[in-house]
Parts: structure tokens; sequence; C-alpha cells
């Protein structure tokens, strides 16, 4: 069975890159749809103020800016396949051409003083959600240049026929500053909720990959069962050969050196099976299952070089009933060992001299808790412990190199057990200790073995020797 240590995937390559560095994510049907809405939204508007309430405008010139779009978007449907994923340049001549066309319809309506000019805001909160940061900054500069221009540079309002509805100047500056501020909340809010999404994506995405590992090592421990079960026959024959053609050549044999080396060789192949078979995954009920203790001294067993004193202990909460005080035996599950291992690692990385683990169990409820006496949990991470790409800065200042820095380890360590059923929590110790403190919780029934998994021998005396 491979230690947290041993099995941990170089998950930082992988994933880096993945967060900041990104092209465009709009997709052509998208593209599409949203412009033929605005192209539908646009023939309503006109219609209504011509039909219904019969102000004059330039009714041919909006229609020709509408039927640019629709043009548009015929073209593309038939350049590109409908799932096709525009590149970053052009997705954001598209939106320019949005922004300018929209534009185009407020210089013949109003300009800033038309209620529409709003969804000047639109294209650019697409552009936080699809496109690169500078893309955005640029288009969000030409909404605000435009907006300027449509200030002073218009055609009036349509309105009641002989009146001119004209807004004073201060007024229109208003509404551009309400706009562009309207702009930059919605961006920012829209960009902050995609690189939490891709943030999430990719925090999964390694968290798939260590759980896939972690199985591969675990089915590769019944592998190596498998083969020392296999191999034992034909190494035992060998060596019995090797030792009947001693016999019989006799001392003086020049083969003789060459069938000792045969037969050490294969003696040597033997223990080396035999070594395999001590730690199997998945060779008998005996080894599929672990206490909580084993649990502990498993999940810590790559850290105890580490300098630090680690002491586990296990015992029931007082009070309890006789069936209740029995130490709960579970499934050796490999992502709890790794989970249970990476947050250890972060005891012991932060730890000053000591690291305890304890395990403690009632009749409903088996609460594993890891305190180190190191400074504890820094004040401003408190809310956000557990999320990916939170980190700290101690790794840097205690110099681990060992880290990829994309702060990761507690996220996956915390996704993998809560996979098992457990509840994991971070506090601090309270003044005038010092330390953190990391409890994880299962409810008992998630995290014992069946009743009718000891119905066995080996089992009933194993569980006998817990209590």
């Amino acid at each position: 069975m491979s230690t947290p240590a041993e099995s941990k995937p170089a998950v930082a390559p992988v994933l880096k890159g993945i967060v900041n560095v990104r092209e465009s994510q709009l997709r052509l049907v998208t593209s599409v749809r949203l412009r033929w809405m605005a192209v539908l939204g646009q023939l309503a508007a006109v219609a209504l103020i011509k039909l219904y309430y019969g102000f004059p405008f330039n009714i041919g010139n909006c229609l020709i800016l509408i039927a640019m779009s629709a043009w548009l978007n015929v073209f593309l449907s038939i350049r590109y396949p409908a799932r096709y994923r525009l590149s970053t340049s052009l997705a954001f001549g598209l939106l320019v051409y949005d922004v300018l066309q929209l534009a185009g319809l407020l210089y013949f309506t109003g300009g800033i003083q038309n209620p529409f000019s709003v969804l000047l805001v639109a294209p650019v909160t697409v552009a936080a959600a699809t496109q690169p940061m500078r893309y955005t900054f640029i288009l969000g500069a030409i909404v605000i240049a435009v907006g300027g221009v449509l200030i002073s540079f218009h055609d009036p309002l349509p309105w009641y026929e002989g009146l001119r509805f004209e807004l004073p100047r201060d007024y229109k500056v208003g509404s551009l500053t309400a706009l562009v501020a309207s702009m930059i909340f919605m961006a920012f809010y829209t960009w902050r909720l995609n690189k939490e999404a891709r943030q999430m994506s990719a925090a999964l995405a390694a968290t798939d990959l260590v759980l896939a590992s972690e199985q591969r090592l675990h089915a590769l421990d019944g592998l190596a069962a498998a083969a020392a079960h296999e191999l034992g026959t034909p190494l035992s024959t060998i060596t019995l050969v090797a030792k009947e053609l001693e016999h019989e050549l006799g001392p003086e044999s020049r083969f003789r050196e060459d069938l000792q080396l045969l037969h050490s060789q294969a003696k040597r192949c033997r223990e080396i099976l035999q070594k395999l078979t001590r730690k199997p995954g998945e060779q008998d009920p005996m080894h599929a299952s672990i206490t909580t203790v084993e649990l502990l001294e498993e999940a810590s067993a790559a850290h105890r070089a580490s300098g630090k004193r680690i002491i586990i202990s296990a015992h029931p909460l007082p009070g309890l009933e006789e069936a209740a005080r029995e130490e709960p035996i579970g499934y050796r599950r490999p992502g709890v060992i790794y989970g249970l291992g990476n947050l250890i690692e972060n005891a012991v990385s932060f730890a000053a001299s000591e690291v305890h683990l304890s395990a403690r169990w009632n009749a409903t409820q088996v609460v594993v808790t890891i305190i180190d006496d190191g400074q504890g949990f820094k004040p401003e991470m408190m809310d956000t412990i557990g999320e990916p790409y939170v980190t700290s800065r101690r790794y840097e200042d205690k110099g681990d190199k060992g880290h990829s820095g994309l702060g990761l380890g507690l996220f996956i360590a915390k996704t993998l057990l809560e996979r098992s059923g457990a509840t994991v929590t971070f506090s601090n110790q309270p003044p005038p200790r010092t330390g953190a403190i990391i409890q994880i919780a299962w409810p008992r029934s998630a995290f014992e073995l069946p009743q009718g998994t000891f119905d066995w021998p080996g089992a009933r005396a194993r569980k006998a020797n817990t209590v």
C-alpha cells in the first residue's frame, strides 16, 4: 500500500495556467443567438415607436443597421459550423461591431438620452464572461468613448410631432456616468463569477486526478498479490531443480557456481514477492478494512521523519453503552487516507514541535481531530479555507519547495473526505494556546463496515482486540 507522500501526482504542471491564461470561450451559436435576440428587440422597438406612437425619426437608417446585423448572422451561420468556438480576435471583433451597431441606432434615436442606451452594457458583460481581461478593458473604453460622442452628436429623440425633447447636458453626463458605473459593476461581477467557476472546475479536475491515481495504486497492490501467488509455484520448481542438479553434478562440477547463483536469485525473487504480499490492497477482508488507529497510523506514516512528534490517541467518548464503545472498523479507502495524509502534512509543516491526532466515537459519530502547535490559520483566511486556490504565505516563509503553490492541497483533501460522507471544519485553538484544529466527522453508519462483515473468525478476533 503506497503512502500519501509517495502517491501524490504532479497536479501543478497539469493545471498551471488554466486559471489565469485563457482564450475566447464564446461559441458561434451563442453569439448568433444573442444577436438574433437583439435584432428582434430592435425591430420591435422601431415598430412600436413608428406604428403605435407615430413618432417621426429616421426609420430607414435604423432598418439598414438592423438588416446588417441580420445578414451578419446569416453569413456566420453559413461560414462556420454551429458548434464552432470563435477565436479571440473574431469574438472581440463581433462584440465591437455590436457596440457600434447599437451606437448607430442610438445616434438616430436621441443619443445617450434614449432609454435603450443602457444596452451598451451588454457586449461588455459578454466580453467579461468569455474574453481575456485586456479585451474587456478595450471594449469598455470603446463604450465610454461612444457614450461621450452620443452626448453631443445625435438626432432628436423620437417624440410627439412639433415638440423637441432635449435633456440638459449635465443630465446626459450623469446618465453616461451611471451607464459606466453599471458597466463596471456588471463586468467585474460576471468576470469574478466566471473565474470562480473555472477555478472550481480546474480544482475538481485535480481532485479527480488525485483520486484516480490513488485508485490505480490501490489496484496495483492487488495485482502484486496476484503476481506473487502465480509466480510462487514456478520459482519453487526452479529452486528444486537447481538443488537436484547441484546434488547430481557434485561439488567438483564446473557448473556448481552457476547453479548456486541460480538458486540464490530464485530465493531472492521469492523474498521480493513475499514483501509484495505483506500489504495487499484487496487481498482479503482483513486488508480491505481499517480501524481508526490504523487509519491515523497509515495516513501519518510518511511524515514520521519530519522531526515533529506525531501523537496518536483513540478511545470512545465517556458514558457510552458497551456496544457503542467498540472501536469502529471502516473500509480502507484510498481517498480518505490521502485526504487525511494531506491534512496531516499541512499540520506537520506548520507545527512548532508536535501534532496530535485523535479519534473519538460514540453511537452515532466518528470524529478525527488534527491539532498542531503552530501559529494557526490566519484570521483573514478563516472564511475561505478549503476553497480552491486559497493558499498561505507560510509555505513561502518556510521555503517549502514541495508544494505547487496553487492552493489546492486543502481543497483536494476536503473534497476527498467529503466524498466519503465526512464533514470537515477548520478552527484555531483558543488563547493562550496557539495552533490549528481540523476536525473530520463521519456519521458512524457512513464510516463503519456493515455488521455482517465480521462474521468470520479473523475479523471477530481483530475487532475484539480493538475494544
